[in-house]
């Protein structure tokens, strides 16, 4: 009961006004005990989600869970982060306290400036993409990996729960699994193509579930590879090497290791090996020795956000960002009309 209200504080930030959250907190106390002998009873199910699109920059489709399953989703958050944080390699940046993008950025350029000894030797960088991560995450092979770490079955049971609650569509195909991928039987329904995939974008817990599920990656690129510098936002990765030969070499077996430990995929159109000093995006920003720019697809989309909103919490947000940048020019364009804008 103690989780269920904690989580209910920091679930409701800035939710206050929102009409499903005003008539859950109206009877706040009766709902939260009502979910509590559910989840206590293991009577629990996951409700329906409702789906929305977006563009960021992309279209998605965002799916909301009902006020209840949310807060439930805070409560296990609340518990397994802390467990989970800890076994996580230091260079994983996404969905992580005291990490995000623009520390991910400056490691980035830490990694480069120290390969290359600071621009003395060519620095080769393979960035790789998984495709249709989120949507690819196999359930059985999820539950597994969460399994490896918790003993508590009432636990398992839950994650289950939130796990199987939602599910994309996925086109079967054969895996070949070689003896030393470990697997007992070539049987193990985690490898068949029916396998229920995917998980939701608008779920708290997901952002953690996608981290314990790459951290499989993480820790094998690390420990089999022995790649020194090696770092992750999201499901976008990059290996910087001075051996450019070596980093060639590693992309088939990274492409193998996903397929068959995680079901995952190499974007075949976003893999690629380029030198530091031509300069490498990675995460919004182009990044050169001894300086980065921003990409050009973000410079666009903040001057047609700024078009469409030109409220000035959205101009400061967007300036605090360009701090982290060599971007003084934008910084003065984005001023500019901003104020011709409000004009």
């Amino acid at each position: 009961m103690k989780n269920l209200f904690l989580a209910w504080g920091e679930f409701v930030v800035g939710k206050k006004r929102k009409l499903d959250v005003l008539a859950f907190e109206y009877t706040l106390a009766d709902n939260i005990k009502s979910l509590h002998e559910d989840l206590a009873n293991r009577t629990y199910r996951h409700g329906p989600y409702e789906a929305f699109n977006i563009s960021d920059p992309k279209p998605r489709q965002i799916h909301k869970a009902s006020v209840r399953d949310r807060l439930l989703h805070h409560a296990i958050y609340r518990v397994l982060y802390p467990f989970f944080d800890r076994i996580f390699i230091a260079d994983s940046y996404s969905c992580r306290l005291d990490k995000g993008t623009h520390k991910a950025v400056k490691r980035f350029n830490q990694m480069a400036r120290s390969e290359s000894r600071n621009d003395h030797r060519t620095c080769w960088v393979l960035k790789g993409d998984i495709r249709k991560f989120f949507a690819s995450i196999d359930h059985d092979v999820l539950l597994g990996i969460l399994g490896e770490h918790v003993a508590d079955v009432n636990v398992l049971w839950l994650l289950g729960e939130v796990v199987g609650s939602f599910e994309t569509a996925r086109c079967p195909h054969s895996f070949v699994i070689p003896a030393q991928a470990g697997i007992q039987s070539p049987l193990d329904p985690r490898f068949h193509g029916d396998d229920k995939v995917g998980l939701p974008l608008g779920n708290l817990t997901s952002q953690l579930f996608a981290n314990v599920y790459l951290n499989e990656l993480d820790q094998w690129v690390k420990h089999n590879l022995r790649a020194k510098k090696y770092i992750r936002y999201a499901d976008d990765f990059a290996i910087l090497s001075a051996d450019r030969d070596w980093l060639e070499n590693i992309i088939p077996r990274i492409a193998e290791f996903l397929e068959l430990r995680l079901k995952l995929r190499l974007h075949d159109k976003k893999v690629f090996i380029q030198t530091y000093s031509s300069g490498v995006d990675f995460l919004g920003w182009v990044n050169f020795p001894g300086h980065r720019v921003l990409r050009r697809a973000t410079k666009q989309r903040m001057f047609a956000r700024i078009d469409e909103n030109s409220k000035e919490e959205a101009v400061q947000s967007y300036l605090g960002m360009l701090k982290h940048g060599n971007a003084f020019k934008l910084r003065q364009k984005l001023l500019m009309d901003y104020w011709i804008t409000k004009k």
